[in-house]
């Protein structure tokens, strides 16, 4: 008798958490629809509904975390970038989420960041091939310094200087190149400046090309208001790509309740 309600007890329990995850996943499928129409995307963005279960936090109508990640993304003057939004203290009806209502997410804190390819970068350097990106630490920083970079570096945060490499044409001729830049974010647009250029081998370059180089490569970039109306604060190298980052505050998705406006 006690095997029985023991099997019992654990079907029951699978057919609950089974169902939890069906519903968690058509609420995530009518959230993604909504991020696509707001954001004017190509596809659906991947969401992730996070806790469990997630019928207790439906019923509720909050949610402490939602994750969303995008692709092909077209942000100011980036053609494709990736965007990735951490979306805390998340309010929404169950009836919304499920279809059957009016749709709407209003959103405590929204933490997003896009992510810039070499691709994309390498529309804003023209001429320029095989391009790169790369961290430094403060171990590099230092050994630039040795090489006769301005010692005024060493103030800077490694997190905002990128490695950037490249072939870079000079007159008649091309040439590998390494450029130390510092990252910089003022007023939502990011700026790259040089700080010290040399060729791919380490040696320094004649005075007019590493002016031309420094020139090439200094880019002022304005990517416009971040979706979900986050507001850039950091720029720095990840993955081999530039990430933009920052946060906002009571975001209003998809249909805005009584008294809001929805902003995307």
């Amino acid at each position: 008798m006690l095997k029985r309600l023991i099997v019992a007890v654990l079907v029951l329990a699978g057919v609950l958490v089974a169902a939890d995850y069906a519903a968690a996943a058509a609420a995530e499928s009518v959230v993604s629809r909504q991020l696509r129409d707001r954001l004017g995307l190509a596809d659906d963005p991947n969401v992730r509904i996070n806790g469990f279960p997630f019928l207790t936090q439906a019923v509720a109508g909050e949610y402490g975390s939602i994750e969303l990640t995008a692709e092909r993304l077209k942000v100011g003057d980036l053609q494709s970038v990736q965007l990735r939004a951490q979306l805390r203290d998340v309010e929404a009806p169950l009836s919304g989420l499920l279809g059957s209502g009016t749709p709407g997410l209003r959103v405590g804190t929204a933490e997003g960041s896009v992510r810039v390819g070499t691709d994309d970068l390498g529309r804003m350097l023209p001429g320029v091939e095989r391009l790169s990106l790369g961290n430094v630490d403060a171990n590099g920083i230092a050994e630039a310094i040795g090489d006769g970079a301005d010692p005024a570096m060493r103030a800077l945060d490694p997190e905002s200087v990128a490695r950037i490499a490249g072939d870079v044409p000079l007159g008649s001729e091309t040439e590998s190149v390494v450029v130390l830049a510092e990252l910089q974010v003022a007023d939502g647009t990011m700026r790259i400046v040089p700080r010290d250029v040399r060729s791919s081998s380490g040696d320094a370059l004649p005075e007019p090309a590493a002016a031309l180089v420094r020139e090439t490569f200094a880019l002022r970039v304005d990517p416009g208001g971040l979706p979900l109306g986050v507001v850039p604060t950091e720029l720095q190298v990840r993955d081999g790509s530039l990430e933009i980052s920052g946060e906002t505050a009571d975001v209003v998705i998809g249909a805005a309740p009584a008294g809001s406006t929805a902003t995307g």
